[in-house]
């Protein structure tokens, strides 16, 4: 009789495991008690993740990186939690209608049919690493403890008519906070968010631009949760009628993060959003933030200049501070000035002068700018333009034989030029201080393991809404899905740009006050290449899909 073990060690033995290794391996599983996978392990034969991909590979199934992969909350509460730590399992997501199960051991079949007798759903295995799924139980299983320890003390505060505040680094609601900040880092989140219902409070990551349900809890557990929250950032706890903001500082294998914290009053409590600022997550070359060789020189042009002023537009959360922070690193050296003024200081920066905007002592952008001139900059950043007072500071700065750097909220590039004028700056003052106008939205990155390319027809592109001044490829990409990108096709994000030069012909448009879309006309008749178009040409290299560049442009 074969054992069962054999097509594992086959599977290793096709992956350049020593065979006589494996073969002393099999005999210890023999004459022992011991598992062959416990064998493997813990006699250094082979690696935990080895183990995982052979075993997946040995029974046709996927392995899967549990290490910041995005769980869905809805699959990880869909199996009961006696049945998760029996068989050390557990829903991490879906497949259609089927739940996806990481387990550690997929010839456990007892444990993939109970499963499926009490969820009444069809099950998708994929194999995780035992220690990895060991660590997700246990910190599980150690929230459910804490949320209702969380509960109940909120309960006895209520009847007592005493306050709840979180104190000390062993009450339940900090070591839950910790957990769910930890958490968010390692999985690459952007923003954390904590939402109100009417019944409990939701918990969602922002990975590569996308929101994920991460989990929900009781609704008992808001006011200590958001307690705790403020505290770390050091606002108010008691204010929850208007909004605020802080900051929180965490450390996370010996890296220091911080945390934009804003609080939001709603109808059913406050919400609170957590924007990770990971300086060692982010790359400041310019050239490695998705730059076309034509649209990188364009750009470069108007901020190798000494004077005028470089606009960044788009929407929130679409790279604008972190293009400026990378057109900074190129611009930085010890015979340049560069002072800036934010709200708020994002990302700290070596040799550069920053400034933190503060309503409350009046320090707001109309009030420094002046004080910023004075100290003899050669580069200025405004973190952005809200007021006509701050354009017409910027644009005087421009005007002045400073090079100035700032954000403006517009849809495109040439709108840029009709809302300074619409917030009062004088036309023939736009044409003659800016110089260059980008327009930037962020798509998720194909990821490069696991992309699928796919035939192209006529028929094809007539349906994706190919334009006709690009020639259709033969061939597009797709999203498949491993555990290198966390079964979701996409790592990471891609900036779609397109970038406007201020020409002669521009600037006289801007002085008649023509429209954005006269000016869009002629932009792209200089050679302007525009978003959706930069972002196809992007999906026809396999960098993106075009569902993604449709999805971001318009």
């Amino acid at each position: 009789m074969i054992p069962s073990y054999r097509p594992l060690l086959d599977a290793l033995a096709d992956r350049g495991i020593d065979a006589h290794a494996l073969a002393e391996a099999a005999e210890e599983c023999e004459r022992s008690d011991r598992s062959i996978r416990d064998v493997l392990v813990n006699d250094n034969i082979i690696t935990e993740m080895e183990l995982t991909e052979a075993s997946a590979e040995a029974n046709g199934l996927n392995s899967v990186d549990l290490v910041g992969y995005p769980l869905d909350a809805e699959a990880m509460g869909k199996i009961p939690l006696q049945l998760v730590t029996r068989h050390r399992v557990l829903g991490i997501g879906w497949s259609g209608p089927a739940l996806v199960v990481a387990i550690s051991d997929p010839e456990d079949v007892v444990a993939l049919d109970d499963i499926r007798a009490a969820t009444g759903l069809r099950v998708v295995p994929v194999v995780g690493a035992r220690s990895e799924l060991r660590r997700l139980i246990d910190r599980i299983k150690r929230e459910q403890t804490d949320l209702a320890d969380i509960a109940a003390s909120f309960v006895e505060a209520e009847t007592t008519m005493t306050a709840v505040v979180p104190d000390g680094e062993d009450a339940p609601v900090v070591r839950y906070v910790n957990s769910l900040i930890e958490q968010a880092i390692q999985s690459r989140a952007s923003d954390l968010h904590i939402e109100p219902t009417e019944g409990e409070l939701r918990v969602r990551f922002r990975i590569d631009g996308v929101l994920h349900d991460v989990d929900s809890v009781p609704a008992a557990v808001q006011g200590p949760l958001i307690s705790r929250l403020k505290i770390m950032a050091s606002v108010d706890i008691t204010e929850k009628r208007v909004p605020q903001n802080g900051r929180i500082t965490v450390r996370l294998n010996n890296k220091k993060v911080d945390l934009r914290v804003a609080t939001l009053p709603t109808v059913w409590g406050e919400k609170v959003v957590l924007r990770v600022l990971d300086t060692g997550g982010i790359d400041l070359e310019l050239r490695k933030l998705g730059f076309s060789e034509a649209n990188y020189a364009r750009f470069a042009t108007s901020f190798g200049k000494p004077h005028g002023m470089v606009l960044v537009t788009g929407p929130t959360g679409s790279g604008k501070s972190t293009t400026l922070y990378a057109t900074l690193s190129e611009i930085s050296n010890p015979s340049v000035n560069i002072i800036t003024v934010e709200d708020p200081v994002e990302y700290r920066l070596a040799g550069v002068n920053q400034v933190q905007v503060n309503a409350k002592a009046g320090l707001t952008f109309a009030a420094v700018l002046p004080a910023i001139l004075r100290s003899d900059p050669d580069v200025v950043l405004i973190g952005e333009i809200r007021d006509p007072a701050t354009a017409q500071l910027g644009i005087e700065a421009a005007l002045t034989g400073h090079l100035v750097l700032s954000t403006l909220h517009t849809n495109d590039a040439p709108s840029a030029v009709t809302r300074l004028t619409e917030m009062g700056v004088e036309p023939f003052l736009v044409g003659s201080s800016v110089d260059c106008v980008l327009a930037q939205r962020l798509a998720r990155r194909l990821c490069d393991w696991c992309k699928e390319p796919y035939a192209v027809t006529e028929h094809d592109a007539v349906q994706l809404g190919w334009p006709d001044e690009l020639e259709p490829p033969e061939k597009l990409w797709r999203p498949v899905g491993c555990r290198s990108c966390g079964q979701t096709g996409y790592r990471a994000r891609i900036a779609v740009n397109e970038v406007m030069p201020v020409t002669e012909e521009v600037e006289r448009l801007a002085v008649r006050r023509a429209s954005s879309s006269e000016i869009h006309h002629v932009a792209v008749e200089e050679g302007m290449v525009p978003l959706r178009l930069d972002g196809l040409m992007k999906a026809a290299v396999g960098e993106t899909t075009v569902e993604e560049v449709f999805r971001v442009t318009v």
